[in-house]
């Protein structure tokens, strides 16, 4: 399976301003790859490092099998990316913004575009500035399908897009990479990576924590410990050796003890609050 993203070493700085440190890692053909983090990680930074608008200060970065740098336009070509915030002219008509996305390119995605629009139930003859923030980022998605890139480069797609959108759209994402797409997804719904992706990165404060497949991120030896003893009620997340935790209990005078599955928050936030960084 080839590499469609490779990422190595990547560090951008911004002053005093925490950028991104140290940062690799690859997104393989075919496969739907999450990038996860809590707001101020470092996604975006890494995103628009690799698309080729920001210059970072060290590493390399290969996309599609061409350098970031030297192939910066050739490469976007091939990408249908979808930032955090997509901004349109206001007055303009939303089939004359889906249009001017496909007129940029040189392409006619008439028939793509009819079909995403059908699918997302978008009303072409309205106005940007009549829509809500959902029906924004609507138009926003088909002006990334539209053309059938290679790779898929989303930053949190779904807020604002309702239940129904966004199953939605992760159906048409499936579609498309079912043909033979790759999809990178950033976001902080962990119940979309839990649900969508094959793959996930794990960045925090500008450092990447861990890559793994999701099976296996979500394979972690955390447990919620609900605690009655008398009057006092305790609840924490526990990581570690199970059998550390009976005999750490064992002399107290307990009169209940739970220790459940934790939630898939609870599960995934041991990452972000941990000390090691990967």
């Amino acid at each position: 399976m080839e590499k469609v993203i490779s990422i190595e070493h990547l560090t951008k700085t911004y002053g005093k301003h925490r950028g991104v440190s140290d940062v690799s890692f690859e997104v393989k053909e075919g496969e739907i790859f999450g990038f996860i983090g809590p707001n101020g990680a470092g996604k975006s930074t890494t995103i628009r490092s690799m698309l080729g608008f920001l210059r970072f200060d060290a590493g390399k970065i290969s996309i599609l099998g061409m350098d970031s740098v030297r192939d910066h336009e050739k490469i976007l070509r091939e990408v249908g990316y979808m930032p955090s915030e997509a901004l349109f002219y206001p007055a303009m008509k939303v089939g004359e913004v889906i249009r001017y996305a496909a007129d940029v390119r040189g392409m006619d995605c008439r028939s793509e575009a009819e079909k995403l629009c059908e699918r997302l139930k978008v009303d072409t003859s309205k106005k940007i500035k009549e829509l809500s923030l959902g029906n924004r980022k609507k138009v926003s998605i088909i002006c990334a399908m539209q053309h059938r890139p290679k790779l898929f480069v989303f930053d949190e797609p779904t807020s604002g897009l309702d239940p129904l959108m966004q199953n939605t759209f992760f159906e048409l994402i499936k579609e498309y990479v079912d043909q033979g797409t790759t999809c990178m997804l950033s976001t902080h719904v962990l119940n979309e990576v839990s649900r969508y992706c094959d793959r996930a990165a794990i960045m925090r404060e500008g450092h990447l924590l861990k890559t793994d497949t999701v099976e296996n991120l979500m394979s972690t030896n955390v447990k919620t410990v609900k605690i009655t003893e008398g009057d006092n009620h305790e609840e924490f997340i526990f990581r570690g050796d199970i059998n550390e935790l009976v005999t750490s209990l064992a002399n107290r005078k307990l009169d209940n003890l739970s220790i459940e599955e934790p939630s898939l928050e609870e599960m995934f936030m041991h990452f972000y609050e941990g000390e090691e960084k990967r």
